[in-house]
């Protein structure tokens, strides 16, 4: 790669990172956003772009804080571009070996003038040359500034888990993870699967334990594969295919996954009753809908239909009617920071208890339609105890149901994400 493509590819990472922190855009719609427009960017820059990107937002606190170690200005009062280009770069110094800092920092002087800040060319030299000399005498204050995590959710963790546990699930957001994926058994066996991705070039592995999922790897864009497009399977996190196991839907049953977009736990249902039953993939928006009926269109499936319905509004005509009921809830997310890299700087802890008692107007209204003896799941991608184990202790004192099982995966701990599944059965009528 020459010099100049480096810094093409610099600048469209400052202009993704400038969405994320100034326009407030999720960083992984902007990231995807940004690689989808420029598909025919070579396999090694969308590589370092990606990196770049990630690395800087899930750092940010750690950045800042080392920058105004070394500035006179502090990261607040910077403009806007200018942090960018200095957050980006520490990250660069400190996190990509394979670039000399003297590389940084020039490609750096070059993206503030090309930006419009020749002005400010020296001031970007002078911090970015004083933090590669001195990098190694920087001090972290705390555990919240050395896993660049709000200290709210440091302290949480800490006062549920312990300090050990709490320790280990910070640093696994910073843990590199394959992409899973689940075989579309009705379309094709895992081992013809298999074969199909080595021939296009991808690198292939089972996931110990569950028979369905697939670790991939070494691919270029994922779209591009035709096995993909084929719909011979699903990306889907492990974590949300036990949820589905778990309910474990029988032949013939008729099954509502109430908060479904984009459907691939819909759509494992569907796989499992082999054709036969329905499952009713839920979702509060027009949008929402359309994802979930894009990914049953690739599929091939047609035992499972997509619908528009707020989950929180009763329906009447759902009474006790379905065998298993899904409701993987909206949660504060913190099971998932190696995914959503932005999320631990959007949420609070006033969000947070919105958001339990959103969980519990929702279940109240949802557990309506289980059939007496059938199943209600209910899943989260969090860790907060309050969302998860605090709210169906709740429910189960209001509703007739059974406690049947329950598992809470915390990250660094466990092989998986942060999950929780909640595995209940409706009483039999007296």
């Amino acid at each position: 790669m020459t010099d100049r493509e480096k810094l093409n590819v610099r600048g469209l990472a400052l202009e993704v990172l400038l969405e994320v922190t100034e326009q407030k855009e999720y960083s992984h719609l902007a990231l995807r956003g940004a690689l989808e427009k420029y598909q025919y960017l070579e396999k090694q820059d969308r590589a370092f772009l990606t990196r770049l990107v990630e690395g800087t937002v899930e750092r940010l606190l750690e950045l800042d804080y080392i920058i105004n170690q070394f500035s006179k200005v502090p990261v607040h009062k910077m403009k806007p571009v200018i942090r960018g280009i200095l957050r980006m770069s520490v990250y660069q110094i400190k996190y990509m070996d394979r670039i000399p800092d003297a590389a940084v920092c020039n490609e750096a002087v070059k993206l503030a003038g090309k930006k419009g800040f020749s002005s400010l060319k020296g001031f970007v030299n002078g911090v970015l040359r004083n933090i590669s000399r001195n990098l190694s005498s920087v001090e972290y204050p705390d555990l919240s500034v050395r896993y660049s995590t709000p200290e709210w959710i440091v302290r949480q963790w800490t006062d549920e888990y312990g300090e050990d546990t709490a320790r280990r699930m910070l640093e696994s957001q910073y843990e590199e993870r394959p992409i899973t994926v689940r075989v579309n058994l009705h379309r094709i066996s895992k081992e013809k699967l298999m074969e199909r991705l080595v021939s296009e070039g991808v690198c292939v592995q089972s996931v110990e334990g569950v028979d369905c999922a697939l670790e991939i790897s070494g691919y270029d864009y994922l779209a591009a594969l035709p096995s993909f497009r084929e719909g011979l399977f699903q990306v889907q996190d492990v974590s949300s295919m036990l949820a589905v196991l778990k309910a474990a839907p029988e032949r013939g049953d008729y099954c509502i996954d109430v908060c479904a977009a984009p459907g691939g736990k819909s759509l494992h249902m569907a796989d499992l009753l082999d054709g036969t039953g329905m499952v009713e993939a839920r979702d509060l928006t027009e949008y929402k809908v359309q994802l979930i009926e894009e990914n049953i269109a690739r599929s091939g499936m047609t035992n499972i239909r997509a619908v528009q319905w707020d989950a929180t509004v009763p329906d009447e005509a759902s009474a006790e009617k379905a065998d298993v009921v899904l409701a993987d809830l909206p949660c504060s997310g913190l099971g998932v920071l190696n995914k959503k890299r932005d999320l631990k700087y959007r949420m609070t802890q006033e969000q947070e208890k919105e958001l339990v008692r959103l969980q519990r107007q929702i279940l109240e209204t949802v557990q309506q339609y289980v059939k007496p003896g059938g199943t209600l799941v209910y899943s989260t991608c969090t860790v907060h105890k309050e969302e998860n184990e605090g709210n169906t202790s709740w429910f189960l004192e209001h509703f007739p149901f059974v406690l049947k099982e329950q598992i809470q995966m915390l990250p660094g701990r466990d092989p998986w994400d942060g999950f929780y599944i909640a595995k209940m059965e409706k009483r039999q009528n007296d």
